[in-house]
């Protein structure tokens, strides 16, 4: 019977309640049936949108609280609080003070400031003027890379300001098709990596290897180091040789190859894109395989270290038809604009 009284109670009661507080209540339930449908195996998690939902409920409706079964009714409270903290923080948040730079702009920064670690933001701040770009300085010192605390140059830097006027040698050993031996001696210049000479000989003399530098180098366009390995061709004839023409001798360490690293890097390119393609009949075809590939390597074949440039400059081509043209029988090809 008091049972019965309480459901009609409940009944009396929605006549006088508001058609929004009802369509609140109705929302508040189905979104806990949406939860509770939620394949789970343990109790239902709450998403961001479902704390959102009751909270705004809540916000225009507070007698939902008696409708919600799936979470406490000081929590939703809670949530409310959480939610108007984030509002307000979120609305006096400092919009004021000078305005971000670009991105590019940013970049640029960061960039100046790790090509040049001795310079500060003043000096920085100053190139940027000079290319037309007007940001404050405090800016430039927020955005800079900020240098170690004793900055200096790189090692790369260290060799390329060092590289003009060193030059280096090596010999290239290729076995002939009656397994007799010939040695082709390979000098490099260091700064354009050009191959300036090549020798090719049964009998590599100190005497021969003597003459093979004065013909490389005129007396006025010597280098002033030449790098070379111990081997037992480099005797007294070519130290007399280099004294005269005031270059100064640079032997590497016993078994250190990595010391002369130019010239082995030339040395293994040949090996890699020319002889280990045919095999050597003679002196003579030695001599004419590598006149042709010293020919690409330094008119065509384009290098890294030079900005993917060839060693004696490359013109660029436009505004015509692309041909190609053949290197060592077409081991290599040209692309050129007929």
């Amino acid at each position: 019977m008091i049972r019965m009284i309480f459901i009609l109670a409940q009944w009396a009661r929605l006549f006088f309640r508001s058609s929004a507080s009802i369509e609140a209540e109705n929302v508040v339930l189905r979104q806990q049936l949406c939860i509770l449908r939620r394949k789970t195996t343990v109790k239902p998690r709450l998403t961001g949108w479902d704390r959102l939902v009751f909270v705004m409920l809540y916000r225009f409706c507070p007698t939902i609280l008696a409708t919600i079964v799936i979470a406490k009714p000081e929590t939703v409270v809670r949530w409310h609080r959480a939610g108007f903290k984030m509002f307000w923080r979120w609305k006096s948040r400092n919009i004021g003070g000078r305005p971000k730079i670009d991105v590019e702009t940013r970049h640029l920064i960061r960039r100046i400031s790790r090509e040049n670690p001795l310079s500060g933001a003043p000096r920085i701040h100053g190139e940027l003027l000079k290319l037309c770009i007007d940001e404050c300085e405090t800016m430039v010192a927020k955005y800079r890379v900020k240098a170690p605390k004793r900055p200096g140059q790189s090692w790369k830097t260290f060799l390329d300001n060092h590289v003009n006027g060193i030059a280096s040698m090596d010999f290239v050993i290729v076995p002939t098709i009656g397994f007799k031996l010939l040695y082709c001696l390979i000098i490099l210049e260091h700064n354009s990596r050009r191959i300036v000479s090549f020798g090719v000989t049964f009998d590599p003399t100190s005497k021969w290897v003597a003459q093979q530098i004065t013909e490389a180098f005129p007396w006025d366009e010597a280098p002033e180091y030449l790098i070379r390995d111990r081997d037992g061709a480099f005797r007294l004839a070519v130290q007399l040789r280099l004294d005269a023409m005031g270059i100064r001798d640079s032997s590497t360490s016993p078994r250190s190859p990595w010391q002369n690293g130019y010239v082995e890097r030339v040395i293994g390119s040949i090996r890699r894109e020319c002889l280990d393609h045919m095999i050597v009949l003679s002196e003579e075809h030695l001599r004419r395989v590598m006149r042709g590939y010293v020919g690409y390597y330094n008119d065509v074949r384009t290098h890294l270290s030079l900005g993917k440039d060839a060693p004696n400059g490359r013109p660029i081509q436009s505004c015509s038809p692309i041909g190609s043209i053949s290197y060592l029988g077409g081991l290599h090809h040209q692309s050129v604009r007929t």
